[in-house]
């Protein structure tokens, strides 16, 4: 094998890595919002879980995060705002990529 081969095989596996990590911390990112958003809604264990799940599950409808917006402003109608609902979504995706790492 040459370097050229050995190079473009190491920037493939990274570039799968990197998108199996955004695939998880996008999921992981939703799960956090779901449980958020049961807070807000009142629900505590096991039907925060399920809500959770529900807000992950909702990310595969759409190419997109709007899916998820969508699903979350729906069912938190005056809870939260378009902001606040936002935000929640930048927040937990950094806390979901910062814990990825720490498992790393």
């Amino acid at each position: 094998m040459t370097t050229f081969d050995e190079r473009e095989n190491a920037f493939e596996n990274k570039y799968a890595h990197d998108q199996e990590m955004q695939f998880k911390a996008t999921a992981r990112r939703n799960k956090l919002l779901g449980l958020w958003a049961a807070e807000l809604m009142g629900l505590t264990g096991e039907a925060a879980n399920d809500y959770a799940m529900s807000v992950v599950k909702a990310d595969f409808e759409e190419a997109g995060h709007e899916d998820v917006y969508r699903k979350i402003a729906g069912d938190l109608g005056d809870k939260a705002d378009e902001t606040t609902i936002r935000t929640k979504m930048q927040e937990f995706l950094a806390e979901a990529k910062a814990q990825l790492l720490g498992e790393e």
